[in-house]
């Protein structure tokens, strides 16, 4: 049934099924080969959800989607805030000591360098983190290992020979959670609120400074604000900001009204409550 589905991109046990199943964990979680096709599963009614990371704190923004998602006529109802806690796999029965290679994506693999290093293992870069514990499954080689999460090590029946395998503690991945229903909660004072805009600004000196001060002068917080092209080699200058506030609120009200005197197709993709840890 639809309303049981989320979809995430990647492999069985990659980090975004992880958030599927820590944030949804009564929906069943389907894997997508690319983010487009997660969230058409959403766009054509395939699905209810889809789990689309937006930013990680050590590696930063995912670009693609910042492309994608103005594309698409779907709405952010929720963020999440997945820690990335990396495992070095194995195929059971292998230690440490039998290992030659590991796999894994290219930013998890620069994650453990200095572990990695440690064991004097050779690095062998792949297209995802799931895939690679899948893959070193498949092999049933013990001098092959992976980088990859718990989960994984529990779809594919590999063993953990290390745990929190990552050079620095604290790796957290942002994901929104986009549905084709808009849903935006009724405001409550005592809650906080986050509200995604996109927007483009107009051909206008200083047009972005402008369009900003709208919040600094009604006394709200910016949280995030990214640069982003939609088309190659054409000058206009598209934002996406996050704003602590909720639509209801009349400060973002009149934030919002001075906005749209030096920007134009502002879209609002969301107000949601800010995320708890």
């Amino acid at each position: 049934m639809e309303n049981e589905i989320i979809a995430y991109q990647g492999y069985e046990g990659a980090y975004s099924h992880l958030a599927c199943k820590n944030a949804y964990p009564d929906m069943k979680a389907v894997a997508c080969e690319s983010f487009l096709d997660a969230m058409m599963m959403v766009e054509e009614g395939k699905a209810k959800l889809a789990m689309i990371p937006l930013e990680n704190s050590t590696a930063g923004r995912v670009e693609e989607i910042y492309r994608l998602i103005p594309k698409m006529s779907l709405y952010v109802i929720k963020e999440h805030f997945e820690p990335v806690r990396h495992c070095l796999l194995g195929i059971k029965g292998a230690k440490t000591s039998d290992l030659k290679y590991v796999l894994s994506h290219p930013q998890a693999l620069a994650q453990c360098q200095n572990h990695i290093n440690e064991l004097g293992l050779k690095a062998v870069a792949k297209l995802d983190t799931a895939g690679s514990a899948r893959e070193i499954k498949e092999k049933g080689d013990k001098s092959y290992a992976a980088i990859a999460s718990s989960l994984a090590a529990e779809i594919y029946d590999l063993d953990i020979l290390r745990d929190n395998f990552e050079d620095v503690i604290g790796n957290v991945t942002r994901f929104f959670i986009l549905s084709k229903e808009k849903i935006i909660p009724k405001y409550d004072p005592d809650k906080t609120y986050v509200t995604s805009v996109i927007f483009e600004v107009r051909d206008i000196p200083a047009a972005l400074y402008k369009a900003l001060g709208g919040f600094a002068t009604n006394g709200i917080n910016l949280k995030k604000l990214e640069s982003y092209s939609l088309r190659r080699g054409l000058p206009v200058s598209h934002f996406h900001i996050d704003i602590y506030g909720h639509t209801e609120q009349k400060s973002m009200q009149l934030a919002l009204e001075e906005l749209s005197f030096f920007a134009q197709k502002i879209k609002i993709l969301g107000v949601y409550e800010k995320f708890k840890s």
